[in-house]
């Protein structure tokens, strides 16, 4: 069982754990110094008045302060000894890649396109508690909308605000990529990993898609590609003119598959096709599957600091502790 415990459970200092080898001497030494002034008292001519009185429950409680010290010193020594909660993690950062492209309006994935991803991609940051995460999106251009991170309710939070428009129009997948590998490529972590999805052709920006999967390569980050759209025609937006409203019709799903696929494969990723959203989820679960398979074994320890709990608690103890000794177990000079 403690083997067990161990896995999960640590003390950072445990030199400090050798104090409670004072215990049986404070002990000790308060029993003795209880029984040699158990008759202390007032001095009276006669003790008539006084025979048969049992000692009160107050005189009893009165060990009750002893009680508190010895609990509020143990957890200090926890506290001193600084536990720490150790968690399993793949050790894995992974950068999401996102295209918001007016085509990602298209409505063959439900809503849209968009929309499907970031659901999708929402619940994988769930499934991923430890892991960091950061979300770069991109058109005719790209930014970092999150960096790396920990705290998946900003990094969902962040993916809720996305929306096609916030940025030049076009499609630049190769800048897309190549701002996620340089948010990631100085990570310590294990498992570098870029997941890329677009719906389109490479159409702007100044790197082009397989120059950024060199630097991927450089770097060693691994970047899985994924294309969206259905096979065919879907029901997508489409410009009126320069600078003009958009219209829905049916226009070809054109999807650079050869250069997606090139990029996978040159970096160690894979290429799926996303045509459904069931497909997108399961592209995104297969992803996570073969990262726990990669490192299966190998798991690293996110280790949690928890002195300042068993600090407060003490704290509060001595509080209770010094409030009970000056009320109710105030000594009469």
């Amino acid at each position: 069982m403690s083997e067990g415990l161990s896995k999960y459970f640590q003390f950072t200092e445990p030199e400090w754990l050798n104090l409670f080898w004072l215990f049986p001497v404070l002990i000790g030494l308060y029993v003795f110094n209880s029984y040699r002034n158990r008759d202390t008292g007032i001095r009276t001519s006669s003790l008539r008045n006084f025979t048969g009185v049992a000692p009160s429950a107050k005189q009893y409680m009165r060990h009750s302060l002893f009680v508190l010290r010895m609990i509020a010193l143990a957890f200090l020594i926890c506290a001193m000894a600084r536990p720490q909660k150790k968690t399993d993690t793949l050790g894995v950062d992974i950068m999401l890649s996102l295209d918001i492209s007016a085509s990602m309006l298209a409505t063959d994935l439900k809503p849209n396109r968009l929309d499907a991803a970031k659901q999708v991609a929402m619940e994988f940051i769930d499934q991923h508690p430890n892991d960091r995460m950061g979300l770069v999106i991109f058109s005719g251009e790209s930014f970092t909308q999150c960096p790396l991170t920990t705290d998946h309710a900003v990094l969902k939070a962040m993916f809720k605000q996305v929306e096609p428009g916030m940025i030049e129009a076009g499609t630049a997948i190769g800048l897309g990529l190549s701002t996620a590998v340089s948010r990631i490529k100085d990570s310590k972590a294990k498992s570098k990993i870029v997941i890329l999805l677009t719906d389109g052709v490479n159409n702007a920006g100044s790197v082009s898609p397989l120059t950024a999967a060199e630097i991927a390569k450089t770097f060693d980050v691994r970047v899985y590609t994924i294309g969206a759209g259905t096979m065919g025609m879907a029901r997508s937006p489409v410009q009126i003119g320069p600078g003009g409203d958009y219209i829905f019709d049916y226009v070809p799903v054109e999807i650079d598959e050869e250069t997606m696929t090139k990029i996978a494969e040159m970096t160690g990723g894979k290429y799926f096709r996303a045509t459904d959203n069931k497909s997108l989820k399961a592209i995104y679960d297969e992803i996570g599957k073969m990262e726990k398979t990669r490192f299966e074994g190998q798991n690293s320890q996110k280790k949690t600091e928890l002195f300042a709990p068993y600090a407060i608690i003490a704290l509060v103890i001595l509080m209770l502790e010094f409030l009970l000794r000056h009320t109710v177990f105030r000594s009469i000079p």
